[in-house]
């Protein structure tokens, strides 16, 4: 007898529509893009023929970057003293679900600066949005 073919083996996958970030201690609406990965160093070690012996490693890397609609940048800016710029906050963690198929995936971010802000518009646009890189300065936990 042959086995029935399962179409659904992965059940429902994430999406957009699956993720929610909080930044700052609120759950954020206004943005179109986040982005955050990890790295980490590790070279081969030569030893006598041609194949590595070994490996090292080296240091460790994160990176992270949203981009916000302007009314979200300006709302941060706003809950700041006047003249502060936005990398005068305190470094605070971002906090990212995703639900999918019953299930919840949780990463932290840690230790996240803002390293800017700015403004990108052009003829056309029916929004504004600005991508910022953040500073990341611990260990992504993944899956928490």
């Amino acid at each position: 007898m042959n086995k029935p073919t399962i179409v659904n083996k992965l059940g429902k996958m994430a999406g957009w529509n699956s993720i929610t970030m909080n930044l700052l201690g609120r759950n954020v609406e206004g943005f179109t893009e986040l982005s955050y990965d990890d790295s980490v160093e590790i070279e081969g070690a030569p030893g006598a023929g041609m194949f590595f012996v070994g490996y090292g490693t080296g240091k460790y890397a994160a990176k992270c970057s949203i981009t916000l609609y302007t009314e979200e940048w300006n709302a941060i800016q706003a809950a700041l003293p006047k003249g502060s710029m936005l990398s005068d906050i305190k470094p605070f963690p971002i906090i990212v679900e995703y639900e999918y198929d019953f299930k919840k995936v949780t990463d932290i971010i840690p230790y996240c600066m803002i390293q800017g802000r700015g403004v990108a518009v052009k003829q056309g646009d029916k929004t504004i949005g600005y991508k910022s890189d953040l500073f990341v300065g611990g260990k992504i936990e993944w899956n928490v």
